[in-house]
């Protein structure tokens, strides 16, 4: 019997579902369709999913949108196998590092993934400010989180993501598509009969803060220091108590038992003159955050009928951010155009614009101007109202307030002086023409561009820590894109084999221009521009220019729709290499074969079955500028120049990766049961490693070679089911796994089994590559142990010192895991997300610090021991090489600073095991008895939330750490995280 039913549309091999309650046709009961579905491959290419050798995953619109985000990477988070989005927690721009199937570079983690809107290759490259993320006492700035390219995609104009995992995939991209790529489609006018659509999304949503460290609010600021009585004290300053403990930032003071203390006054803005209560401000780090809000709403036109199909829409974002005087306002404008001119000419354009500003975006890492900082340094007993004044009493915009170091600046002179502003403007825009010349050849010319233009400033006051005479600064960044393919294409039928091919030709120009101009330290207080300098400095412009051209070649070969069989070609020619290197080629080869067809197993049960392999071979280039040496001008004397350390290679060859894949997908019960894994293995040899040291006898410190071997080996897993489907209730999981095992075959001779620093943060944390060892591997010291694994300490009952650094653990997870459900009832929508990792290893700044200055919990441990001694559990070593117990007790403060100090690796790095509540939202559609008659053909409410809830050990804010060290995101370490945001909201969802 067949009956009307509302199209339930199954996307690729993930199995991830899209719903679409508006399209109705006649189809059988139960019945789901996966294997036709067409996706969008390398060059834009449409492809049916079935004919594909390699595996890819496809995310719609409407998973998209669930979850309202200001960057359009968080709906991808625990929905792709083997897909990693990494960003900073540094803020509202939330720049992303994305990553396929794990890190195949030695280059300081330089391994993202290609990014393509429609069909034009996109620069995700970002431009920091030039600042490492530790920097305390250095006098410098600290790193801003100003964006990139990506940030300028508006979700709402996104009509699928298609991500294109392998080298394989993504072969036809070269160079730019060894990492894998991600294809994003934006959305096009596809209405009936000419009819204008009118769409109408809106949604307001809240953000507060995830997760806190755990603070202890029992003992207050000081450092077990006692009086003449013998007594732990407290005194601002020197007074008729004691000598001054007020300078400290550590909380190793008294117990708060109601006693009372000459404290800070505000009122005086100085030591009280008469004793006040000792009292905890339990929320004097809590309170300085507040509810963010975003307000965000896009209207979109659109309209087609037989020859075109239009779209135009018009977005406004309003980011208000957690960080007091932080935030965005964002305006997108787009706009589609698909015309068929004649019956052998088409043409599409799509152009988009995007303009970012803001007038404060907050900073990020271990520095003074951070509030990371602040918040670290905060003491119990000091009452944040304290420092809202900002200025001292007559001294407005010459003196702060911070009462208690002159190294900590207030927070609210952070929030709201130490300002850095933001105005981005970004054009994307793509035209192409198709020619058909007859029903066997056509050609295909397209042409993209992207261009972007920012201005950047940094303010800073007098009187802030690291400039007393104030700073400002103004950054400008131009940079323009241009793609260009021509691609004729054939096809045709001889009998049982179907054929296509594809010959084209492509070229690609980058160049980045970035213009620093300086003044150190302000005339005048409080006036900001360049004339108002004591000093002026300006950079010689540094530009990043670079070009490649490809000619490529794609031939398909179906064998009665059951065996298919890809071949593709590619030769590339680098700007970027010599002259005799830079023209390199590579192919590949994918095939896949339906054995559901070809041994005629189909049935109501079992429905579809195939087989896939590749192989392929990619090459990739490098950095413009690592040929030739080159003078760079000077910072230690101006308007000088210098040659680099770094001897740079004018012999270099282009990288090689060595793709293998197979994997297997099944459908069982009427495709209500989908699943797929794929197997894979990337051999990149030929590593172009930066850093390789030589002997200063040479003139240089370091120098530029092709060396190395690395090797990715992963799985990745996806199941899809509907357990219940009939006419008023649906239930669709979705689940993915995958894991990545990664090792250095070989290193450069040069190191003679030495390892290779790849990177390092704060001058405590290495990621060293040594063979047999992984990308991400973390080095430091940590604790010596003796034979039966008990912890050595010295005679003076510190913990004992080693001379070698050794692996602390791994900055990367062993697995990877994502669930979602949906529920459907009538016009009730319920859907949600869990994802999660198991091992990888943080190292945590802010958890050495406070645990120095006994500001967590698990400090307390040992303060009420008879004179505040601790004796640390382990063994001292005998003048004869044997163990006994060690029984030196020391004070609690000395403990705590000694065994989580900075260089202590070990003991401040943690496991990052997690499981999240990604994102749930409930949603009903109004039915159309109400619709109607107000002429809306869609009306949808709904309430949604992301990062709701989680578990994990870590004990900082949040276990997908990384550190933002200029422009570099460096998994692995934390160094001054800003916190994560728990949101909620609501959306409205109108079409008319």
């Amino acid at each position: 019997m067949r009956k009307e039913t509302q199209k339930l549309l199954l996307l690729s091999i993930l199995g991830l579902v899209s719903v679409q309650m508006a399209a109705q046709q006649q189809v059988k009961k139960d019945t789901v369709k996966t294997i036709d579905e067409v996706v969008v491959t390398a060059l834009g290419i449409k492809r049916q999913n079935k004919a594909l050798g390699y595996s890819t995953e496809t995310i719609n619109s409407e998973q998209l949108l669930r979850t309202q985000n200001n960057h359009w990477t968080g709906a991808l988070e625990g929905k792709v196998a083997g897909l990693k989005i990494q960003t900073a927690g540094a803020g509202p721009l939330a720049t992303p590092r994305i990553t396929l199937r794990g890190d195949v570079s030695m280059n300081g983690f330089d391994d993202q993934a290609l990014i393509v809107l429609d069909g034009v290759p996109m620069n995700s490259r970002t431009v920091g400010t030039g600042t490492p993320a530790y920097g305390a006492g250095s006098g410098g700035d600290v790193p801003i989180d100003y964006g990139n390219d990506l940030n300028s995609i508006n979700p709402d104009d996104i009509e699928s993501i298609t991500v294109l995992k392998g080298p394989t995939a993504a072969a036809l991209y070269g160079s730019r598509g060894a990492k894998g790529a991600i294809m994003i489609t934006t959305k096009s006018g596809k209405t009936k009969q000419g009819r204008i659509q009118v769409s109408l999304n809106s949604y307001t949503s809240f953000d507060s803060v995830l997760k806190w460290p755990d603070y202890q609010y029992e003992y207050g600021q000081g450092t077990m220091q006692k009086n003449q009585q013998g007594e732990y004290f407290y005194s601002y300053q020197a007074s008729a108590d004691g000598v001054n403990t007020g300078s400290t930032s550590s909380a190793f003071g008294p117990r708060f038992s109601g006693q009372s203390y000459f404290q800070y006054d505000p009122t005086v803005q100085g030591q009280s003159k008469e004793r006040q209560a000792w009292r905890p401000y339990t929320n004097n780090i809590k309170d300085f955050w507040e509810v963010g809000t975003t307000y965000s709403n896009n209207l979109s036109i659109e309209s087609s009928n037989d020859k075109t199909a239009f779209r135009t829409s018009l977005s406004y974002l309003n980011n208000e951010w957690m960080m007091p005087n932080t935030g965005l306002n964002r305006w997108s404008a787009a706009v589609s155009v698909d015309h068929k001119i004649n019956e052998k000419l088409k043409t599409n354009v799509k152009l988009s614009y995007n303009q970012t500003k803001s007038d404060n975006l907050p900073a990020t890492g271990y520095n003074n101007q951070s509030i990371s900082y602040f918040m670290i340094f905060q003491n119990p007993n000091v009452d944040l109202a304290w420092y809202k004044p900002i200025w001292k009493t007559g001294q407005e915009q010459v003196d702060q307030i911070h009462p208690f170091s002159s190294y900590i600046d207030n927070p609210y002179l952070i929030a709201y002086e130490m300002t850095n502003s933001l105005n981005k403007k970004n054009i994307t825009g793509n035209i192409s023409l198709n020619y058909q010349i007859n029903k066997h050849f056509d050609v295909l010319l397209r042409s993209g561009m992207i261009w972007n233009d920012e201005i950047r400033t940094q303010r800073r006051p007098w009187s802030s820590a690291n400039y007393l005479q104030g700073y400002y600064r103004e950054q400008y960044v131009n940079g323009l894109n241009f793609n260009n393919d021509l691609m004729i294409n054939y096809k045709n039928t001889f009998g049982a084999i179907n054929f296509s091919a594809t010959l084209g030709g492509g070229s690609q120009y980058e160049e980045q221009v970035t213009k620093d101009y300086f003044a150190l330290g302000l005339k005048k207080a409080g006036v900001y521009n360049l004339t108002n300098a004591v000093t002026q400095r300006f950079d010689i412009p540094t530009p990043f220019d670079k070009q490649v051209n490809s000619a490529y070649g794609l031939a398909t070969f179906s064998y009665q729709d059951k065996i298919f069989l890809d071949v593709t070609a590619r030769n590339d020619w680098s700007s970027t290499l010599p002259k005799a290197n830079r023209s390199y080629f590579y192919p590949s080869v994918a095939s896949s074969f339906i054995l559901s067809d070809i041994f005629n197993l189909k049935s109501n049960k079992f429905n579809y079955w195939k087989l896939r392999a590749s192989w392929s071979k990619v090459g990739n280039d490098t950095n413009p500028y690592q040929l030739q040496n080159y003078y760079n001008p000077s910072l230690s004397f101006p308007g000088s120049v210098e040659l680099s350390s770094k001897f740079l290679n004018p012999n270099l060859r282009p990288e090689m990766i060595t793709n293998v894949e197979a994997g297997m997908d099944v459908s069982l019960f009427n495709n209500r049961l989908n699943y797929n894994i794929t197997l894979y293995q990337s051999n990149s040899v030929d590593q172009i490693i930066r850093n390789v040291p030589v002997l200063w006898e040479t003139g240089y410190s370091q120098r530029v070679i092709n060396s190395g071997e690395i090797r990715n080996r992963g799985v990745e897993m996806m199941l899809n089911a509907y357990p219940v489907k009939n006419k008023n209730f649906s239930w669709n999981i979705s689940a993915n796994w995958s894991l990545n095992r990664n090792e250095i075959l070989s290193l450069p001779e040069e190191f003679q089994g030495e390892p290779y620093v790849m990177g390092s943060v704060g001058g405590a944390v290495y990621y060293n590559a040594v063979v047999g060892g992984s990308i991400g591997d973390m080095y430091g010291y940590g604790l010596m142990y003796s034979p039966d694994g008990q912890v050595i300490y010295g005679a003076d009952g510190l913990t004992a010192k080693p001379s070698q650094m050794k692996k602390i653990g791994n900055a990367f997870p062993k697995w990877r895991a994502g669930l979602q459900n949906e529920f459907r009832y009538k016009n009730i929508t319920l859907s949600f997300s869990f994802d999660g990792q198991y091992k990888g290893v943080a190292y945590s700044q802010s958890h050495h610090k406070m645990s120095e200055q006994g500001k967590l919990m698990h400090t307390l441990e040992g303060r009420d021991n008879p004179g505040g001694l601790i004796i640390g559990q382990g063994v001292v070593q005998n003048a004869d090489g044997s163990y006994s117990p060690n029984t030196k007790g020391i004070l609690a403060s000395t403990y705590y600073g000694d065994y989580y100090r900075r260089a202590n690796v070990e003991t401040n790095t943690f496991d990052t095991s997690f499981i999240k509540l990604r994102d749930a939202r409930i949603s009903y559609s109004f039915p159309r008895s109400i619709t109607e008659p107000l002429k809306i053909t869609d009306l949808t409410l709904a309430l949604f939330g992301k990062n709701l809830w989680m578990w994990t050990k870590f004990p900082l804010f949040d276990p997908e750490v990384a550190t933002l060290d200029n422009a570099t995101i460096t998994p692995g370490v934390e160094m001054g995280q800003l916190p994560t945001a728990r949101t909620v909201g609501f959306q409205l969802n109108v079409k008319f």
